[in-house]
């Protein structure tokens, strides 16, 4: 146990019951019993079977020994979860947040890890965040997210807080504010249920996009099989939230655990247990992403270019186009897309190859291994010189 420091005893006065309550509700502690001006909250946990942890709140800041109580509330939870009072009395101060812990598994010391390790987890939490909120702004499932993100998105992920990493090897902890709800209507339907900020849906989408890339990749295991990866893309599955994944394992693919506390003001009903991530599932989840990739592609995307061949059976008719470009706010790589196009759209094609326009085509991509096709083409486009 960690001793309170003057300085934290004199902070202890100015912590209000609610604080230390959200506190309490978010890390598991119960409510036990009521004393009026006090209540004593348990902790139980699974791997214990003594009895539990309890601490004593106090109720009215008018109490005389207020400070006094906050203090040894301070230190018995300082020896529960190994921490000095001081960060938990300002994790107290916080607003209401959603909170993600990476549980990291690198050698070394406990409390450390390799900056090689540390890097790409980084930087797979930033993409496994961002896949979230993209799913939860698309007005439909997308298998393979476009690489241009809404400014939401893009808000949401600037808005992410990572805080003090946790005793247990290297944890790395972020959470996000949540902002206030969407106005409820005067006259709410029957059985309606209340508005989640924006910032609540995405922690949703983001365990529940995890716990379905698990159990694809679970599946993918024991049937050899990729066929499951397509079934959860409703649920937020997709393959940039799956490439993310494999990509906080590291070069090394050491696993790691994902674990989710939500904001007491706004609790979550149903269990969300932590989310283990092994070595044996991050090579399904690299074969699942492509697999997305491949089969599903990206839809409504736009590629700028020049027809580099052309070819069809009959003078009049459907026939195969060949375009060498990139794809329009993606990338600037240089690609061969092949698509089949209808008479009038082929005809557009010709008179571009013949008189060097570039073209727009837009459609759905699909990607396999090397090749790239453009399936259900919407839209064929001639730029003029003078565009």
């Amino acid at each position: 146990m960690t001793a309170i420091t003057d300085a934290e005893f004199e902070q202890a006065a100015g912590t209000a019951p609610k604080a230390v309550l959200r506190y309490l509700r978010a890390r598991g502690w119960g409510f036990a019993r009521d004393f009026g001006r006090g209540q004593l909250w348990e902790l139980r946990t699974a791997d214990d079977h003594g009895p539990p942890f309890q601490v004593l709140v106090p109720m009215e800041r008018q109490v005389r020994d207020y400070q006094g109580r906050v203090a040894d509330l301070l230190e018995t939870l300082s020896a529960v979860e190994g921490r000095r009072p001081a960060e938990i009395l300002r994790e107290m101060s916080l607003p209401p947040a959603d909170w993600q812990y990476l549980r990291l598994a690198p050698p070394g010391p406990s409390g450390t890890a390799p900056l090689v390790d540390l890097v790409p987890a980084l930087a797979g939490l930033r993409d496994l965040m961002t896949a979230a909120a993209a799913a939860t702004v698309a007005t439909e499932p997308q298998p393979v997210q476009p690489a241009q993100k809404p400014q939401r998105v893009k808000d949401y992920v600037a808005s992410v807080r990572l805080d003090q990493t946790r005793v247990g090897s290297y944890v790395i902890a972020a959470h996000t504010p949540l902002s206030e709800p969407p106005a409820q209507p005067e006259l709410p339907l029957p059985d309606a249920l209340p508005q989640e900020p924006f910032e609540r849906l995405v922690s949703r989408r983001l365990y529940a996009g995890v716990v379905c890339a698990r159990q694809a990749a679970e599946r993918s295991v024991a049937g050899d099989s990729l066929d499951d990866f397509a079934r959860y893309v409703h649920a937020g599955l997709s393959a940039n939230l799956c490439e993310a994944l494999v990509r906080i394992a590291g070069e090394e693919r050491r696993g790691y655990r994902l674990s989710f506390a939500w904001s007491a003001d706004l609790p979550v009903e149903q269990s969300t247990p932590p989310v283990a991530i092994g070595q044996r599932l991050l090579e399904a989840l690299e074969e699942g992403a492509k697999d997305l990739r491949a089969r599903l592609g990206r839809r409504g995307v736009r590629v700028r270019g020049t027809v580099v061949r052309l070819r069809r059976d009959f003078p009049r008719g459907p026939g195969e186009v060949t375009v060498s470009g990139y794809l329009v706010d993606e990338d600037d790589r240089t690609r061969r897309v092949r698509m089949t196009l209808g008479r009038e759209h082929y005809d557009r094609a010709a008179l571009a190859h013949k008189e060097g326009h570039e073209v727009i085509v837009e459609g759905d991509l699909t990607v396999h291994g090397t090749a790239a096709r453009m399936e259900r083409v919407t839209g064929f486009h001639l730029q003029y010189v003078d565009d």
